[in-house]
């Protein structure tokens, strides 16, 4: 059976979400509430905005190799500590 969750439940879900934990660029700043929740397009926005940044190629790497070695989940927590999200 597959469960259907709205875009507009994901980006509750990342307003409540607290969390603890450093981010990595704290001074890269990336939308995602209010935006498109496709796990692709939320990469595509971080990865654009380290680039934009000037981080290393390799780094961006990691941060992609991190984001799709799990859930959904997974993949917002990551952005999390790579950047600030709202």
């Amino acid at each position: 059976m597959c469960q259907t969750i709205s875009a507009a439940s994901r980006r509750n879900e990342v307003k409540e979400m607290e969390f603890e934990h450093e981010v990595r660029y704290p001074d890269i700043y990336v939308q995602l509430v209010g935006l498109d929740g496709n796990a692709f397009s939320i990469m595509g926005r971080v990865m654009d905005a380290l680039k934009k940044a000037g981080v290393p190629k390799e780094e961006i790497d990691e941060y992609y190799a991190q984001s799709t070695s799990g859930d959904y989940d997974n993949l917002l927590r990551t952005a999390t500590e790579w950047v600030s999200v709202g």
